[in-house]
C-alpha cells in the first residue's frame, strides 16, 4: 500500500452495476485512484474511471475489489491471480456463504495477497460507502481501516474468510423471513379486506418490541409449538381457499411441527 494518504490508493472495482457503481462513484469523489471494469458497462458511468481490460483494471492496483455475483466470484477470482501479489487486498463483496469465501481465500492466497471477505450489512443505493459494513480475513484490518476514511461504519472484523458474511446470511434468516411473513400476511389479508388492519397491527407491533420481546418470541415458540402448528396449519387452509400464496405459512407450520418433535413439546401445550 502507498502511504496512508486515500488519494495514493489505486482501486480496481470489478463489477460496475448497482452496488459497485456506487462504491466506485464515492471511491473517486473521495480521492482514490479507481479502475472500474465490467464486461458489459452500462448505465451513467461518467464519474467512474473505465480500464481498458480486467487485466489494465487489476495489475498494479493497491486493492482489488469484487462486486459481481457468488455465482461468477470463483472465476473473478481465477482471473486476477497471476495480477496480484504480496501488499495487495483482494476483497469479495459478494454475497455468499462461508464454504465459497473460504474458496476464494485459498484462490488469492498462492499470490500473497491478503484476502477480505466483505459482507454489505444493507443495500448499497443509496449509502455508496456509507453502507455499514462486516469483514473478515487476513487483511480485514488494513481495509477497514482504508474504508473508514469515506465514512464506511464497518460493525464486525474477523480474521477467518466467511465470518463477516456468515453473520449477514444468519440475519438475512431473520429479517428477510420476517419481510416474507409480512408480505404474504398482507396479500391474505388485502383478500379478506382487513389489510387497513392487518398494517396497522403490525406498525404497533414493531414500535412496541423491546429487548424483552426476542425472548417471548423463542421461548412462546418452543412452549407452544404444537398449539402454534395447529393454528398455522389453519392459515394455511385459509389462505388456499382465498387462493393467495401460502409458502411462508406453509414453512412456519413445518417449523413448528419440527420444533415439537425435536423438543419432545407436550400437546397439551
Amino acid at each position: 500500500m502507498n502511504g496512508n494518504d486515500s488519494s495514493a490508493k489505486t482501486v480496481a472495482v470489478l463489477g460496475l452495476g448497482e452496488a459497485g457503481s456506487l462504491l466506485a462513484r464515492d471511491l473517486v469523489h473521495g480521492g482514490a485512484v479507481v479502475r472500474g471494469w465490467d464486461p458489459d458497462f452500462h448505465g451513467d458511468l461518467s464519474e467512474i474511471p473505465r480500464a481498458a481490460s480486467f487485466a489494465a483494471a487489476v495489475d498494479g492496483a493497491d486493492i482489488v475489489i469484487s462486486v459481481n455475483w457468488a455465482t461468477v466470484a470463483a472465476d473473478v477470482a481465477r482471473e486476477a491471480l497471476p495480477l496480484l501479489h504480496r501488499g495487495m487486498i483482494y476483497a469479495d463483496h459478494n454475497t455468499a456463504g462461508p464454504k465459497l469465501k473460504e474458496e476464494l481465500a485459498a484462490i488469492v492466497a498462492p499470490s500473497g495477497a491478503s484476502f477480505v471477505d466483505v459482507a454489505m450489512m444493507a443495500p448499497v443505493p443509496p449509502l455508496g460507502m456509507r453502507v455499514g459494513m462486516f469483514m473478515a480475513g487476513s487483511g480485514a484490518e488494513e481495509l477497514a481501516a482504508f474504508y473508514r476514511r469515506f465514512g464506511t461504519p464497518v460493525g464486525f472484523i474477523g480474521t477467518k474468510p466467511g465470518e463477516a458474511n456468515a453473520r449477514k446470511l444468519t440475519r438475512s434468516v431473520f429479517f428477510k423471513g420476517m419481510s416474507s411473513s409480512i408480505y404474504e400476511a398482507l396479500e391474505a389479508a388485502r383478500a379478506v379486506g382487513v389489510e387497513d388492519w392487518l398494517r396497522s397491527d403490525i406498525i404497533r407491533t414493531l414500535v412496541e418490541a423491546d429487548e424483552a420481546t426476542l425472548d417471548r418470541v423463542v421461548d412462546g415458540t418452543e412452549k407452544h409449538a404444537v398449539r402454534r402448528g395447529h393454528e398455522m396449519r389453519d392459515a394455511e387452509a385459509m389462505l388456499r381457499e382465498l387462493g393467495t400464496p401460502t409458502t411462508m405459512v406453509t414453512a412456519t407450520a413445518e417449523s413448528l411441527e419440527r420444533i415439537a418433535r425435536e423438543k419432545k413439546v407436550p400437546a397439551h401445550r
